[in-house]
């Protein structure tokens, strides 16, 4: 694990304003704002929608040295960063009696991951143990060889899988160190009045848990991905052995289960999600899809094609973006359009250098290297869609993707891969193919490539539904909705209860 420079110490939440305007916390994990991507994007265009209320942001991030990558208009305070990685966060080791309570808390914690009889402990453990990264205590705690041992005792009881893989104190030590990074952010001070948004699922909402246990603030969860399904795909070729993953995937499914049960309003990106979120235990009456939306004036007719057959894709170079897949199948049209090229759009992120590497090489291996560019950050991305005849998406795992609704705002025909809300996007615009099916993907991209007039025709298509149903303003309004009516919930919940009075909560509410 990497040693950077000691973050800086957490900010205090400024207070409640004097005048009632709604408040809303963003709770973020690698993205918004210090990177750009889709989330990012949508982030940003919540915010600047709706100046009349005031947003805060508490940020997971790498090492919390991370500069913004978004100018910040008024009304958003400055980022709280929750840095994962990086140093060891300040504080003691407690001892006696205190580190007794913490590390059985613990044991209980460890237990509800590995054993489906004890799974009802896991929420419970973990506010106990949020309690103590508060007072500084877990992380030092985590980091000592009594909390090694404890994880040994625990995946090595009788009767659990973890017994039988004979894990070895290597694992134990990996294991406990990934849980220590990833409970970090349990030290943060929750918010105290308005809505907690968190914006993905998993660590993000850490804090939005804790601040509904402790101050009843309403938790708001969109999913784009489903965050879940996404560390299974990691971890399925992650380099750990099986314990690790078994630990670590047992903790991110019941966080999932127990973000969905604790959320009062879940707005999925698409219908896809919303499967996940129902089989996880969410309350299907709180279940509302609010689609993602672009300005079509910001994305007009992209106009004339390039002059040779082009197929354009844009996003982050990502193993999840899956572009090994896109380069296979236009090796396969290349085959049939010798005169063909493909242009790739979008930053690699820090740590990806090595897959775009292997993409690299992958193309020059396949005979097209000289057929395959990547572009890097296009300062307007509607030139990255202009650029194509047809614009792909080889994604393995998405919500509702940006760059699909953005490049058929452009009137672009597409070939999409069949994940997340890519069918509920394109309806009939587009072709849709099964994901790592190269064969398919090339196929669809020779059938638009050799049809001018089914390609314009698709194109005036995807737009017209764009307008019709994924414009910004829809998605901005129905987030303004929400924000009005959880606010309102919580303002009532306070008056009717006495909430502030008894667990000592902010008196300012948002208005609804």
């Amino acid at each position: 694990m990497p040693h950077l420079p000691t973050p800086v110490p957490l900010p205090a939440h400024p207070p409640a304003k004097a005048a009632a305007r709604p408040r809303v916390t963003l709770l973020t994990e690698g993205t918004y704002p210090h990177s750009h991507g889709g989330v990012s994007v949508w982030c940003d265009q919540l915010v600047r929608g709706m100046p009349d209320v005031d947003f805060g942001v508490l940020a997971v991030t790498g090492t919390g040295g991370e500069s913004l990558a978004w100018d910040l208009p008024p009304h958003v305070d400055e980022p709280v960063c929750l840095p994962m990685w990086g140093p060891a966060p300040p504080g003691n080791v407690p001892r006696g009696r205190r580190v007794r309570q913490l590390l059985t808390s613990y044991e209980r914690f460890l237990t509800a991951l590995l054993d489906p009889a004890a799974e009802d402990g896991f929420a419970p453990a973990l506010h106990d143990l949020a309690r103590h990264a508060r007072d500084g205590a877990l992380s030092p705690a985590l980091r000592t060889d009594r909390a090694v041992r404890v994880l040994s005792s625990v995946w090595n009881t009788p009767g659990l899988a973890t017994a039988g893989a004979r894990p070895t104190m290597h694992d134990a030590v990996t294991a406990t160190g990934l849980l220590e990074h990833a409970l970090r952010p349990l030290a943060a001070r929750p918010p105290e009045h308005g809505v907690c948004h968190a914006v993905s699922g998993g660590i993000a909402a850490l804090p939005g848990l804790i601040a509904r246990q402790l101050h009843g603030v309403p938790l708001l969860l969109t999913e784009h991905g489903v965050y879940l399904r996404e560390r299974y795909l990691g971890y399925r070729t992650g380099p750990y052995s099986w314990p690790v993953k078994a630990l670590l995937l047992g903790f991110f499914r019941l966080l999932a289960e127990e973000t969905y049960r604790s959320a009062a309003l879940i707005t999925p990106g698409n219908r896809y999600n919303r499967l996940w979120e129902e089989r996880g235990g969410a309350d299907p009456a709180l279940i509302r899809t609010v689609y993602n939306g672009v300005d079509p004036a910001a994305f007009p007719p992209a106009g004339p094609e390039p002059d040779k057959p082009t197929l354009s894709w844009a996003g982050r170079v990502d193993p999840i973006k899956d572009l090994e897949t896109l380069i296979r199948s236009f090796a396969q049209v290349r085959q049939e359009l010798p005169e063909a090229g493909l242009r790739l759009f979008g930053g690699t992120p820090r740590g990806g250098e090595a897959y775009r590497e292997r993409c690299e090489a992958l193309a020059a291996e396949l005979g097209h290297g000289d057929a395959v560019v990547f572009e890097g950050r296009v300062e307007h991305i509607k030139d990255a869609y202009a650029a194509g005849s047809v614009v792909m998406l080889s994604s393995i795992s998405e919500g509702f993707p940006f760059t699909l609704i953005e490049a058929m705002s452009c009137g672009r025909a597409t070939v999409s891969t069949d994940v997340g809300g890519v069918r509920e996007a394109v309806g009939p615009t587009g072709l849709v193919v099964p994901p790592r099916a190269p064969d398919a993907m090339a196929r669809a991209a020779l059938e638009l490539l050799r049809d001018p007039a089914r390609r314009a025709a698709m194109g005036e298509a995807a737009r017209l539904r764009v307008i019709e149903q994924f414009t910004l303003r829809q998605t901005v309004e129905a987030f303004r909705s929400i924000y009005e009516e959880l606010g309102g919930a919580r303002a009532q919940l306070a008056q009717d209860t006495g909430w502030s009075a008894a667990h000592g909560g902010a008196g300012d509410e948002v208005a609804g």
